[in-house]
Parts: structure tokens; sequence; C-alpha cells
């Protein structure tokens, strides 16, 4: 026997295919800005060889996998309250503040919620117009 084995070709190629599938995710892993770049990104390829009990042929098992760096977590602030019917109710807040009103990405007046408020309540006010 004087061929060796040559990777490239082995399973009629599924294993340089597989391969090269894996590398792509882990390069794609990499780029993805939502990943940490510190974290250590890994392809391992096993061969499994289980010989016949004469030693002259053997069955293999061939698996290829990554393992990647999660995407990074999302954080946000929640405003908890009740509603009308007296029912604990939660939602995001946008504004930063609480109870804080804000100009929207539209230029729209919007609650701490986000919502776009029709109308600013005016209060009456001492304020005298002259003219």
């Amino acid at each position: 026997m004087s061929k060796e084995i040559n990777f490239n070709n082995l399973a009629e190629g599924a294993v340089g295919e597989r391969l090269n599938i894996e590398m792509q995710k882990l390069a794609a892993n990499v780029l993805d800005p939502n990943t940490n770049w510190k974290n250590v990104r890994k392809l391992t390829l096993t061969i499994a060889i289980k010989p016949n009990e004469k030693r002259e042929i053997g069955s293999v098992d061939i698996d290829v996998k990554t393992a990647l760096a999660p995407a990074k977590g999302v954080s946000t602030t929640i405003i908890f309250g009740m509603d009308n019917e007296g029912k604990a109710r939660a939602a995001e807040l946008v504004s930063g503040v609480k109870d804080q009103m804000m100009i929207d990405n539209d230029g729209d007046v919007a609650d701490d919620r986000g919502n776009k408020v029709n109308q600013v309540e005016q209060k009456e006010s001492n304020v005298v117009n002259f003219k």
C-alpha cells in the first residue's frame, strides 16, 4: 500500500467541503460586530476510526464542528405600572426618564414609551401676553 490519504479527496471530497463550510461560518462570526472580538473561535475536525477484528479495514466517522462566539446581549429599561383596570403592566422606557416627554426620530412629541402625543396638555398660566 503506497498511497496516502488526502483529506481534500477523503469521502469523495466531502471532508474538504465540510471544512470549507465551517471555516466560512467561523469567518462570518469573527466579522460579526454583534459578537465579542476577544472570544476564541474553534474549528474541530474529528476522525474516529473503528478497525475490524483482523485490523485490515476500518469504518471511519468524520465530524467537523465550529465553536463560535455568541452574540452580545442587549439591554434596555422597563417601566412598571398599573392600568385603569388595576392590572400590572410593563413597557419599554424610551425617553430615558420616567414620565418625561421627548421628541421622537420623526420630530414629533412622544411620551416616555415613544408613543406619539396628539395634543400637549396646556396648563393655565399667569403670564400676560403683551403686544
